[in-house]
């Protein structure tokens, strides 16, 4: 079965509102099945970023499948997680920042 995927690209946020959000996301991910591969740029950390690249946080999460993804996302526990994002970032991040992808073959 091939794997779901989110990738989220979060502008910047308040660290008030990040620490919270955090609180909130990270068990409900985990409770969905979700392990993230990356984090970027983690806390204090620096990116930098090339060739019109971004240096906004980014997230990859992996799920057991699509449909899991999905699940975890449409969760009561994340959606109240969502609830901490600030009210313009919120409405607009399910549809415009984040991507919820399925794996496809692996390339050699």
């Amino acid at each position: 079965m091939a794997k779901g995927y989110w990738v989220s690209v979060h502008p910047a946020i308040s660290a008030e509102r990040l620490t919270a959000y955090d609180k909130l996301a990270g068990p409900a991910v985990q409770a969905g099945g979700g392990r993230v591969l990356s984090l970027l740029p983690s806390r204090g950390g620096r990116v930098v970023a090339h060739e019109a690249g971004i240096t906004q946080r980014v997230v990859l999460i992996e799920f057991d499948s699509f449909e899991q993804a999905v699940a975890a996302y449409e969760s009561e526990a994340y959606q109240k997680a969502l609830v901490a994002l600030p009210r313009r970032r919120r409405a607009r991040l399910p549809h415009h920042r984040r991507r919820r992808l399925t794996g496809g073959p692996r390339h050699r």
